[in-house]
């Protein structure tokens, strides 16, 4: 079937070649003030740099994927695919063809096959070029099963997994109604155009991608039935948490995920509704409201093997509201996930809605101020972040013990420093599971770290801690912790989210 936007398509061309030398050293215009405090210390391990555009073009980026030849391919809120030469080349010397346009909010592209596979609002549509002139020229309607009547619709959708499956997640109307079918849902779109609901309880979505594992995850705001913004695992079967999305189980596709889930008890705790309802997932990694980004968005692992820095394999996740760049990692514990967010990067331009990573070692960032207040003060942006080739001194990443956690570090500690159980200050907190919009953070403990041992190579340190609690997050702040250098880390704070302590 062909998609109803092929004669707009086709009607508007836009093609702009651009040639712009980019000196690697002109970093982005402005640092935005310290938010984490660390700002401009940041820039001297990772640099944002800004990839002109021409002004006339209006790139709000709302979605990216890398192409085999190591262009970048750009779905734009205006509804174009533009084709990017140049962004990843060491002096990058850009050239922006536009290969569609026509389309309706961008938010989802991936490339397999020859093909392009785009969610907009109203669909997936596959769009591919048959005549080989470098423009679009056929459209196809892959699946369009979800109702649309309002801009406040959003549609986010992955890139084609191994399969050649589109994972879309769809949000509720206006954020907060269920005012057209599947609103809520996710469903996974197959090349031959079936539509398999995979889960049901979406907010307001911000992206869906796979994690540093391969598994399938999205990112969620904060809202009702949402304490604070997160990282979830898109489970088939799965209920994500919001109840208002519970008539789609009546409507044929919907009845082919399985039972509908019992209503949650509003104000309760979400570890407690877990172990009531078997279908609601649990959030796998919690952002805390503002200390770790308003409205995440975009998330990709980085595949570069260390020519991004110490941070090969790990999650790249963006915040439109406050323009920031954070990091998380992801590990499975008794069959469920969980994991920690850090901080990474502050300092972009304008709102980042899309991000990717190079192999060659550069991450992309892209987005827009339209819609809702952003730090940025600039309407639409591109912009690399490229590693200096110096090493902050990190938590590089954090897993759970029996008994504690264990912290890798991106270079070695000093040893008395690290070995000081005093250093370690641990709070847990978790949310009200509630009808409402967000949370405060509730039922505040405070664990105590007994022992800190480290490990020969330095690079590890595990604590042993008395007091842990399920379904809390747990805020590590390190105070008086130093590499071998003498040095503090550049960010003393990281969360972990424990959903499950191993046996």
């Amino acid at each position: 079937m062909i998609s109803r936007c092929t004669t707009l398509a086709l009607s508007i061309p836009l093609s702009i070649p651009l040639s712009i030398a980019v000196l690697s050293a002109h970093t982005a215009a402005q640092e935005l003030g310290d938010y984490w405090g660390t700002g401009h210390a940041e820039a001297a391990y990772y640099r944002i740099v800004d990839l002109p555009v021409p002004p006339e073009l209006h790139l709000e980026a709302g979605s990216m994927c890398l192409l085999p030849d190591d262009r970048l391919a750009i779905g734009t809120r205006r509804g174009e695919i533009l084709i990017v030469s140049g962004a990843f080349d060491e002096l990058p010397s850009l050239a922006i063809r536009t290969f569609a346009s026509g389309l309706d909010e961008v938010f989802g592209i991936g490339f397999r096959d020859g093909a392009f596979y785009v969610t907009q609002q109203t669909e997936v549509t596959r769009v591919t070029d048959t005549d080989a002139d470098g423009r679009a020229d056929r459209f196809e309607n892959l699946s369009d099963v979800w109702g649309f009547e309002n801009y406040h619709e959003f549609a986010w959708g992955s890139a084609p997994d191994e399969h050649g499956d589109v994972w879309v997640v769809l949000g509720l109307s206006d954020s907060y109604n269920y005012k057209c079918d599947y609103r809520g849902w996710a469903f996974r779109v197959t090349p031959d155009g079936r539509s398999i609901p995979v889960a049901c309880g979406i907010r307001s979505a911000g992206g869906v991608a796979p994690n540093e594992h391969g598994v399938m995850f999205y990112v969620e705001s904060q809202g009702p039935w949402n304490g604070s913004c997160s990282l979830k695992h898109l489970r088939p079967g799965g209920f994500m948490g919001h109840p208002i999305s519970f008539p789609g189980y009546d409507l044929p596709l919907g009845s082919t995920l399985g039972d509908k889930p019992l209503e949650p008890t509003s104000q309760s705790r979400l570890a407690d509704e877990v172990a009531r309802i078997p279908q609601l997932v649990p959030y796998s990694v919690v952002f805390p409201y503002r200390r770790m980004g308003q409205s995440i968005t975009a998330f990709r692992p980085d595949r570069s093997a260390g020519r991004f820095g110490p941070f090969a394999d790990q999650l790249f996740v963006a915040d439109f509201s406050l323009s920031i760049l954070m990091r998380a990692t992801t590990e499975q514990v008794n069959g469920v996930w969980q994991g920690a967010c850090y901080p990474f990067r502050e300092g972009f331009a304008t709102g980042l809605l899309a991000l990717e990573v190079s192999p060659r070692g550069y991450l992309v960032a892209g987005g827009t101020n339209r819609g809702w207040p952003v730090r940025g003060n600039r309407h639409f942006v591109l912009q690399r972040v490229e590693w200096t080739g110096r090493t902050p001194f990190e938590i590089e990443r954090i897993s759970i013990r029996p008994d504690g956690f264990a912290l890798t570090f991106t270079t070695p500690v000093e040893p008395q420093s690290a070995a000081r159980p005093e250093h370690y200050r641990l709070g847990t907190f978790t949310h009200i599971y509630q009808k409402f919009y967000g949370s405060p953070e509730v039922d505040r403990t405070t664990p105590r770290v007994v022992a800190a041992d480290v490990a020969a190579d330095g690079r590890t340190v595990t604590l042993h801690v008395d007091g842990m609690v399920r379904g809390h997050v747990h805020e590590l702040t390190l105070d008086g912790v130093r590499s071998t250098d003498g040095e503090p880390p550049l960010h003393r704070e990281a969360y972990y989210t424990v959903n499950e302590i191993p046996q």
